[in-house]
């Protein structure tokens, strides 16, 4: 499948400040990107970094005060790995590779440690591979409520797991939370998302299972197979889609992904995709 995916995003700089941007497709061996485009209004130089194993690009900015505008167009091949569920296994800890091993850690917004007495108690007994890591999405979307601003940028996986609700970023915190909980390496992954509506920068989970990341999204508001993946990391805070160190006034942004080939709209569904 391929998609048209395009973001910009709108600033008024009050002081000199340093912008890292997280904006572009990522490159991976299932997400091929085939032309793109980043242009800064002002033109200003920039530095770039790829992470290696997540493919996540990094773009950094000095910026002077002053209104200042990022525009990313991308056109991006899927060619994602479907997996029947039943097949995919977890992998034993003692057969992980060393540099998936601190996707097990509590972090900043996905306190495992604090909620591993409920996750053992609720998942510990149901059979281990994908369809577990299912089975917690499936509480997830049944017992918290999906509500706009009933969250903000401290609210971590235990919050929203006493408030009962939250937006994609809390679906996939608390995910992450009880995957790793029960010795499942999990991160956070952002995206662009075919069929969200209204279209956004959308948050879901990776699960390392089999030897693969497999997707997943608890609030069941995008299709699998048409996330064009951005960044990852431990939790949203290692994936924002700017990090701004400075004083900057945010003037909104307008995110679109939309397919370039006749494709067949589906609706949500629970698969094992895999995309690295």
């Amino acid at each position: 499948m391929r998609f048209s995916v395009a973001s910009d995003l709108n600033y008024e700089v009050k002081k000199p400040s340093v912008f890292v941007l997280n904006v572009e497709a990522a490159a991976l061996r299932r997400q091929r990107v085939l032309t793109e485009s980043l242009n800064l209004t002002p033109a200003l130089a920039v530095d770039r970094y790829v992470e290696g194993e997540s493919g996540t690009r990094l773009v950094r900015v000095s910026v002077e005060p002053g209104p200042f505008s990022v525009s990313y167009r991308g056109d991006i091949e899927l060619n994602m790995l479907d997996s029947d569920p039943g097949a995919v296994a977890e992998t034993p800890v003692a057969e992980l590779p060393l540099d998936i091993v601190h996707y097990l850690n509590p972090s900043r917004y996905c306190e495992s440690d604090l909620l591993a007495r409920f996750a053992n108690r609720e998942f510990g007994g149901l059979p281990p591979g994908h369809s577990r890591v299912t089975q917690i999405c499936n509480w997830i979307y049944e017992n918290v409520d999906y509500v706009a601003g009933s969250s903000d940028a401290e609210t971590s996986a235990y919050d929203t797991m006493v408030l009962r609700a939250g937006v994609c970023r809390d679906f996939a915190h608390l995910g992450i939370a009880f995957c790793r909980a029960l010795t499942i390496p999990a991160r956070f992954a952002s995206c662009y998302a075919w069929q969200l509506d209204p279209p956004d920068f959308h948050a879901v989970f990776e699960a390392y299972l089999d030897g693969e990341w497999y997707l997943f999204d608890a609030t069941r508001q995008a299709a699998l197979q048409g996330l064009v993946r951005i960044g990852v990391g431990r939790d949203a805070a290692d994936a924002a889609f700017a990090t701004i160190h400075g004083e900057i006034e945010f003037k909104g942004m307008t995110i679109s992904i939309a397919p370039t080939e006749p494709t067949i709209a589906e609706a949500p569904t629970v698969r094992a995709v895999g995309i690295n």
